[in-house]
């Protein structure tokens, strides 16, 4: 049986594909809940310490699998709206772990990143796109809106007037507008990208892997919070810090070092 969700670890990091290319790696219920137990296993391992994510063939994703849509029309009107609430529910838990992951996450981004392929696209820490990437908020197209986050994370990289204007117009954007206006921070050869990816990715990972998952957690939360909700944030984090075995290493280096 196919794996719709492949994972090999290189050097620390884990390289994600998704692997549906007939469908332009379309986003259905199996590779839904592959994808789950994907990232549940990365956030458990301990060697692995950032993650990229990409997609087999020509495109990153397509979004949700429009055959999928289609048996949701043919359903009992009086089942719809349940069964939709609950495709929700998992679509909404493998977003959150993506976007929770203790780690470096990067999304390498190697064709079209369409609907929700954009949302999970928007939900990692960074962005690196080939010379053939694509974006679009495609929803509006289909009379649906962004169920993957996109609203939340689209506004954070670009502010909230030029979200509404790709989420309202549908409209695509190539690589190039992509990293002007903030939607990728990079754009690389398509033959080099989850390399140069993973090999970023290892770049970002190489500090206390406690401290970097303290950071993110609270990074991405500054946000909403007030100024002194930052700061008891880390001040817990902080005291969590003091006892790990990568601090009490690191201040001892360092005065062996001086005391040399």
């Amino acid at each position: 049986m196919t794996e719709l969700v492949e994972m090999v670890i290189e050097e620390a990091v884990a390289i994600v594909t998704l692997n549906r290319p007939d469908v332009r790696n379309a986003i259905n219920d199996t590779l839904r809940a592959e994808f789950v137990t994907v990232l549940e296993r990365i956030a458990a391992d301990e060697n692995v310490h950032a993650v990229v994510l990409t997609g087999k063939g020509k495109s990153f994703c397509s979004g949700g699998d429009v055959s999928g849509m289609k048996e949701r029309l043919n359903a009992p009107a009086g089942q719809v709206a349940f069964n939709g609430w609950r495709r929700q529910g998992q679509t909404h838990k493998s977003i959150a772990l993506l976007h929770g992951m203790p780690k470096v996450v990067i999304a390498a981004v190697n064709g079209a990143a369409a609907g929700l392929g954009c949302d999970m696209a928007l939900a990692c820490d960074f962005i690196v796109a080939s010379e053939h990437a694509a974006f679009t908020m495609s929803f509006v197209k289909r009379g649906l809106v962004s169920d993957g986050g996109g609203m939340y994370f689209l506004p954070r990289r670009i502010g909230l007037p030029r979200a509404k204007e790709l989420i309202f117009s549908g409209r695509t954007v190539n690589a190039k507008e992509a990293v002007a206006i903030g939607i990728a921070d990079r754009v690389t050869g398509a033959d080099r990208l989850v390399a140069d990816a993973a090999a970023w990715a290892r770049e970002l990972s190489q500090g206390s892997a406690v401290s970097l998952a303290f950071s993110k957690a609270i990074l991405d939360r500054t946000f909403e919070s007030a100024e002194e909700q930052v700061f008891a944030l880390g001040r817990e984090a902080q005291a969590v810090c003091y006892t790990t075995s990568e601090h009490r290493d690191a201040v001892s280096a360092f005065l062996d070092k001086t005391a040399r």
